[in-house]
């Protein structure tokens, strides 16, 4: 399983932050919550690969959409 999560999740993960970044660049209300859930498969990348330099970035992220989502959903509807 590991060596399919190796191979594909880059590639989802790459599609998922650009589609994000574009959703939050024309304020789409869920841009964040998208944000949030990449970040579960950015976590689950980095456990299955070791990669442990990512780990700050990654909590780091959760915080700041978490933050950006909960703000935006208080804004009225444009």
């Amino acid at each position: 399983m590991s060596g399919v999560i190796e191979t594909y999740l880059p590639w989802v993960l790459s599609v998922i932050t650009i589609y994000m970044t574009v959703l939050a660049g024309n304020k789409t209300r869920w841009a964040w919550a998208l944000g949030l859930t990449n970040q579960a498969l950015w976590l689950i990348w980095i456990i299955t690969t070791g990669t442990w330099g990512l780990l700050p970035m990654n909590l780091a992220l959760w915080v700041v959409y978490a933050r950006n989502h909960l703000i935006w959903m208080k804004e009225p509807k444009a």
